[in-house]
């Protein structure tokens, strides 16, 4: 069965669909489905996407093409819309470069059903839903009115008030705010209708779009919140003047940010300014002639602002689904425990920000007051196949929903997988439920029916047939966690390894998550509900209340309750985790994939242990990971090669301990200021940092040598780490010269991926892939432009000259220097290295490697997948290419 994947879109939310969507193609059940790609850009053009596009970072990464885009004097990267106004035939050669343009009357030549991982407007508001019932093509979700009624919280307070919530809420459009000229009297106003402590929203946005909750209003900031949700922006003399260069660019791409501002195109007054490098000119002109205040305003701004009564309490959010009479059934809600108030972007989407809970954490009755009040609404609103209803339990026990959506995130961690984990269903098999019971929605509608009956008849033969297979395949242990720094993005790569290879017909896989110390390794086989909690910590906390016998009653209920959908599609679902040794392992597994970062998986620790009971595994042996995991080792032996690295030196604790000030004069009078420091032997992103001055260089000391686990808030405030940013503990770190540009015509950063195979001969091979150019906003990567989706710019292939040959060219320079150190340090398997490319007259070359990673991160966002699918690999194929080289080595 043909399944059209329709992700991107028009909103604010076009990169969460875009991850989604990317989910969605790669976990249908290879043996049910066949997945077509439709990327709908952001003028709602649609497009059969070129498939290596789907692994791409981000939008920007590949759409607009690079051809297309006018250069950027501060490498501003922009959505299709900052091109301005484009003819039909430009738009048509746009888009050749990724994919065939298609239009609605085509689709049912494409697929036969439409998946529907849109967010926002156009794509959950019953807009594309009136589209598919116009053409009759079965799709995802809910119906056209529900949608509708989903996408306007306003419409939702009109529908529900008096029965879901007894909260206060407030409507004002830009009318009645703009004529409000007594701002004092309105504050007033909004306190008596709705309290002291408020929350303004967009009403037709996503749920972490457009949000300020106001603990203490005032009029300064009520305005503030106001123009955020109308998504305007006031911008003053003082503000801007107030900029430095560098300030001035940062700001404008956060202004510009569709998800944390307002985005583009604005208007002032009547004047449309579509690009970013436009608005700056703008600005600069303007505010070097007049003082006078500028407004921003994005023509798809909202027309009203709704304000509601802060909750306080418990923060829930509950997936509920259908059984095949079309009965609601809440799923375990589960608890948001959030260091912010509000739930916004970066705490939604980026591994081991928040914690989830599930179920969430209240007496049993008022969990199932939760199932029940969530049942109601999804009547109530007429919501089909599945919806995501959020809100809060007070103190006294009220439920109070407010938030109700007919669709929901579809990543790997999001509550969507999550929850339907806790009754059993793998992510391929929740997808195959999604598409069933929507098949069976339709059919309710009364349209197509014949077809639909039969569409419905053959998917359920096929659904049956797919869980009685007892096709052999090659069991491979997916072995994630860890105690290092990184150990959250291990369970993002481990998971999304694991479901890569669990929608395939060649391997069975199953998750092995692994913790302890070094001096004490633990390993558990887990159950899907497990792995897929929020992040390393999580699980295991999870899986010792699950060995104490302390699964939650309330679990247990809705297990028994599920079991007429999960016996549909699961033939033996595990629910507890079991601790295993290696010799047990070996009985279990014929190969492991190891997705661990950092000790003990990127030392040569665990391969030593799978080698002892003759497990083949992933990534390089056992020497070369001792050597690699040292930063400082790996650059020494590259630089006795005649590999350039960059100037370093090892800085030790103990040196530290006896005398401070010595410590850091040593340190300065080795390395101007700025300089690099980080841990010799830590993840490629863990405590990375661009040190400026003195004060940053004993902050960094204080946190790296600490004594306790916790932070220091002033050491923290000074290195400016975010919340819950991972800080290691360590016996010294590396100190490296910041590389620049210097009297280079072009200089970049760049990371390169290869795959090892062998030759005629029996040798090892390297496949070295195009490298992408990586962007950091703040002169190093961080977490999030490495691992959320959405952040980071990496640019495959990097631009090393406009002119194709002589780009080609330097590439092939430089992959020759890459492999070079990785023969060098005896990498194989697969790896990613790290370097700075600097271009000189005549086109010579220098390439100074930064680091190597022999266990790269497999994130579903991360750059190697973009290179390897230049190279005509998909993930699932990549994967597979690792596993053939382990277990070929094995054989050997």
């Amino acid at each position: 069965m043909k399944i059209g994947i329709f992700f991107g879109g028009a909103s604010r939310e076009r990169e969460i669909s875009f991850a989604g969507g990317r989910t969605v193609y790669d976990n249908l059940d290879k043996n049910l489905f066949e997945s077509i790609p439709i990327f709908v850009d952001s003028l709602g053009n649609f497009i059969l996407l070129d498939w290596q596009y789907v692994y791409k970072g981000t939008i920007r990464d590949f759409y607009p093409p690079i051809q297309s885009v006018p250069d950027s004097a501060h490498g501003f990267q922009v959505y299709i819309e900052s091109l301005g106004e484009l003819s039909e035939e430009k738009i048509n050669e746009i888009i050749t470069h990724v994919g065939k343009r298609i239009f609605p009357h085509e689709f049912k030549q494409y697929f036969e059903f439409a998946f529907l991982a849109l967010h926002g407007p156009y794509g959950e508001d019953g807009t594309i839903q009136g589209l598919f019932e116009w053409l009759g093509i079965p799709y995802s979700g809910s119906g056209i009115l529900p949608s509708a009624i989903g996408i306007s919280k306003s419409a939702q307070k009109l529908l529900t008030s008096g029965k879901s919530n007894s909260y206060k809420s407030l409507v004002i459009n830009r009318k009645q705010w703009a004529e409000a000229t007594d701002k004092t009297a309105l504050l007033d106003k909004i306190r008596v209708k709705v309290g002291n402590q408020f929350v303004v929203k967009s009403p037709n946005q996503g749920s972490s779009i457009g949000i300020t909750v106001l603990s203490s209003p005032t009029t300064k900031n009520l305005e503030e919140a106001m123009l955020k949700s109308f998504f305007i922006e006031k911008i003053t003399s003082s503000k801007w003047k107030g900029f430095d260069a560098e300030t001035k660019i940062s700001w404008l791409r956060e202004l510009t940010d569709i998800k944390t501002g307002i985005g583009l195109p604005v208007y002032i007054q009547d004047i449309k300014v579509s690009h970013p490098e436009e608005l700056y000119t703008l600005l600069e002109n303007h505010f070097s002639k007049s003082d006078q205040d500028i407004f921003l305003e994005n023509p798809d701004g909202e027309y009203e602002v709704l304000i509601e009564t802060k909750l306080n309490g418990k923060e829930f959010s509950c997936i509920v689904i259908q059984d095949e009479d079309g009965n609601p059934l809440a799923l375990p809600p589960t608890e948001i425990v959030k260091n912010t108030e509000m739930f916004d972007y970066r705490s939604k989407y980026l591994p081991g920000m928040i914690r989830k809970v599930t179920p969430i954490n209240i007496p049993e009755d008022q969990i199932e007051n939760i199932r029940k009040a969530t049942c109601e609404l999804y009547k109530e609103l007429l919501f089909n196949v599945y919806a995501r209803i959020d809100g809060f339990v007070t103190e006294s026990g009220e439920i109070l929903l407010n938030d109700p959506n007919t669709t929901s995130g579809m990543m790997p961690s999001s509550f969507f997988f999550h929850q339907a984990a806790e009754i059993g269903l793998n992510p391929s098999q929740f997808l195959t439920y999604i598409i069933r019971t929507s098949v069976a929605e339709r059919l309710r509608g009364g349209k197509n029916s014949y077809a639909l009956n039969k569409m419905l008849s053959d998917l359920d033969i096929a659904i049956e047939e797919n869980k009685m297979s007892t096709l052999e395949r090659i069991r491979v242990a997916v072995v994630m966690g860890g105690y290092s720094s990184e150990r959250h993005i291990s369970v993002e790569s481990g998971r999304n390894i694991y479901e890569k290879l669990s929608s395939s017909a060649k391997y069975k896989p199953f998750p092995v998550f692994l913790t302890g110390s070094s001096e004490n390794i633990e390993m558990f086989e887990i159950p899907i509900n497990i792995m897929l909690k929020d992040n390393a910590d999580d699980i295991k906390e999870n899986i010792q209340l699950a060995l104490d016998d302390k699964k939650h009653p309330i679990l247990k209920k809705i297990i028994e309750e599920a079991k007429s959908i999960t016996g549909k599609y699961v033939a033996n679902a595990t629910y507890y985790p079991k601790k295993i040794n290696i010799s047990e392992l070996a009985q279990k597994a014929d190969a492991v994939f190891i997705a661990l970062h950092g000790r003990p998986g990127e030392d040569g620790t665990l391969q030593i242990e799978l080698e002892k009971v003759g497990l083949p595994y992933n990534g390089s042996g056992i020497e070369s990971s001792k050597i690699t995991i040292n930063k400082y080792e790996t650059n020494e032996l590259l630089a006795k090669n005649g590999v350039k690295v960059a100037r370093h030196r090892m800085a030790y604790k103990n040196e530290w301990a006896q005398d401070n000030e010595a410590f850091y004069n040593q340190i300065e009078k080795d390395f101007p200021y700025p300089f690099i420091t980080k841990p010799a032997d830590d993840g490629c992103s863990s405590a990375v940092k661009k040190i400026k001055n003195r004060k940053e260089l004993e902050a960094f000391s204080q946190l790296i040598f600490r004594q306790k686990e916790a932070k220091e808030a002033l050491w923290a405030n000074v290195m400016q780490l975010k919340y819950n940013e991972e800080f290691p503990q360590k016996q010294g770190f590396l100190v490296e010269t910041l590389i620049e540009k210097g009297d280079a015509l072009h200089f970049l950063e760049v990371t390169g991926g290869l795959l090892t195979k062998k030759g005629s001969n029996g040798d090892c091979i390297y496949e070295m892939f195009e490298a992408s150019e990586t962007l950091a906003n703040g002169g190093i990567l961080s977490l999030e432009e490495k691992f959320l989706a959405g952040e980071g710019q990496n640019i495959t292939p990097a631009r090393y000259a406009k002119d194709k040959v002589r780009r080609q060219k330097i590439s092939d320079q430089v992959k020759k220097d890459l492999q070079k150190a990785a023969e060098i340090l005896k990498v194989q398997g697969y790896a990613r290295i790290d370097a700075f490319v600097s271009i000189f007259e005549n086109d010579r070359t220098e390439t100074t490697i930064i680091e190597v990673n022999s266990l790269p991160g497999m994130t579903p966002a991360t750059c190697i997948f973009h290179q390897t699918a230049l190279n005509g690999y998909k993930p699932y194929d990549f994967i597979d290419g690792i596993l053939k080289w382990g277990m070929g080595k094995s054989i050997e």
